[in-house]
């Protein structure tokens, strides 16, 4: 492999939503950025809901007649159902925000993501799948300066460039090599989910609707229609509610549906298929958000509790501001981990923004509707939370919640890029 094959402006570990962004932003720009995936694509992956405001990446990576082609179910609102049954007034996108964004969609993440992915090769990244990041190169310094990876082959192959984006997933790359991982320490839920053929579905409006289903302990539903007639149905709950009586999942969820009315009467016509697959502990945030010559992004930085469908929209909000800051890093020739506190800072600041409202959700006393009734002027900040227009002031919404479900103490991790000269490892 010669120099030129070699050597980039920028490497991306990972080709989820965030890598793919931040990847083809860059291209846009003019950089040489090389995308390595570890995994063939298509491949499955959980996220299927998106949030109205993703609209405006798909629209600046120029795939929304893409996503038209793909036919995905249109999302028009979110509803809540209590445990009996009873549906809340659905928040309706389109009545808040008079914009093409007042729509988004339910994925399949498997071609949602390949479409990403291709995309990003169409204008210029070199994007390679079956490639896997295995270790960095260091400068003497200690700074990053690239990847070893292995390759579809076997072969392991050196890759060089001042900068290095993570955007690896939950798989972490950079964060578990370093024990960076931070785990919110009040949501410590568990989720298990699968797969239905033939299940209700409402009519009209609410047909694409995503609905979150109360159960005891302030556990919930989602309740995600997708293309072809198949429902994504997870269960969201602590560890030892969910585990009181075995590990089974599939015992767990048919117990659980028959505590909320809603979840078992749509369940009732439909066929369970596929596997049951279990994850815990998923709230998290990386101490630094980054190292002299390397910067987190998407899932590899944070994640918080699925409850608002935030990840696909967290993923593509933090490659923007990531492919922002690392322009202008390359712009001045400067890679050192403070050159990215402003992004950090950003970033956490979006999330910490829906971090209170995910909080309020598992308080005991909280519930939206309760909220609207007390204060009906909020009901569009509250829309506007759920849609992903998070870049506002959201004092007065912050301070109605706070009336009932009291304060949130905001998490100081990922603010901060890594001390120049810390011993990192990967």
């Amino acid at each position: 492999m010669n120099r030129e094959e070699s050597h980039y402006e920028v490497i991306v570990i990972g080709g989820g939503p965030a890598g793919c962004t931040a990847a083809t932003l860059l291209a846009q720009k003019g950089r040489r950025v090389l995308l390595l995936e570890k995994d063939a694509m298509p491949r499955y992956h959980i996220g299927e809901s998106l949030m109205p405001f993703c609209w405006f990446t798909l629209e600046k990576l120029g795939v929304l007649e893409e996503m038209k082609k793909h036919e995905f179910v249109q999302k028009l609102s979110v509803q809540f159902v209590n445990s009996d049954g009873k549906q809340s007034r659905p928040f309706y996108f389109f009545q808040h925000n008079d914009h093409p964004s007042s729509y988004t969609w339910q994925v399949e993440r498997s071609d949602f993501d390949l479409m990403l992915f291709e995309n990003a090769k169409k204008q210029g990244v070199d994007a390679r799948q079956l490639t896997k990041v295995t270790r960095v190169l260091k400068a003497e310094d200690g700074a990053v300066t690239g990847v070893v990876a292995t390759d579809a082959d076997g072969e392991q192959r050196e890759f060089h460039a001042p900068l290095t984006i993570d955007c690896s997933g939950r798989d972490a790359f950079w964060m578990s090599k370093n024990s960076w991982r931070r785990r919110d320490p009040l949501l410590k839920k568990v989720a298990i989910w699968t797969y239905y053929k033939g299940a209700m579905r409402d009519e009209g409006l609410a047909a694409g609707s995503t609905t979150v289903a109360y159960i005891p302990e302030k556990g919930w539903f989602w309740y995600i229609p997708l293309r072809d007639d198949v429902v994504s149905v997870g269960v969201v709950a602590e560890r030892d509610y969910l585990f009181r009586e075995g590990r089974d999942p599939a015992q767990i969820m048919a117990r659980e549906a028959e505590t909320n009315a809603w979840i078992k009467e749509h369940l009732a016509p439909g066929q369970q298929f596929g596997e049951y697959w279990v994850t815990g502990e998923y709230s998290y945030r990386a101490q630094y958000c980054a190292a002299d010559g390397l910067v987190l992004a998407g899932d590899a930085f944070v994640f918080l509790d699925p409850v608002f469908s935030s990840g696909v929209f967290l993923a593509f909000k933090s490659a923007e501001m990531v492919a922002e800051a690392v322009e202008a890093a390359l712009e001045k020739g400067r890679y050192t981990a403070d050159q990215f506190e402003a992004y950090g800072a950003a970033l956490c600041d979006h999330v910490e923004t829906m971090r209170k409202i995910v909080y309020a959700f598992y308080e005991e006393d909280f519930s939206f509707g309760k909220l609207i009734k007390m204060n009906p002027d909020l009901r569009g900040r509250l829309t506007d939370c759920l849609i992903g227009d998070v870049s506002q002031d959201f004092q007065e919404l912050f301070a109605g919640v706070e009336q009932i479900a009291g304060e949130t103490e905001p998490l100081d991790y990922g603010m901060k890029g890594a001390p120049s000269g810390e011993l990192t490892r990967a």
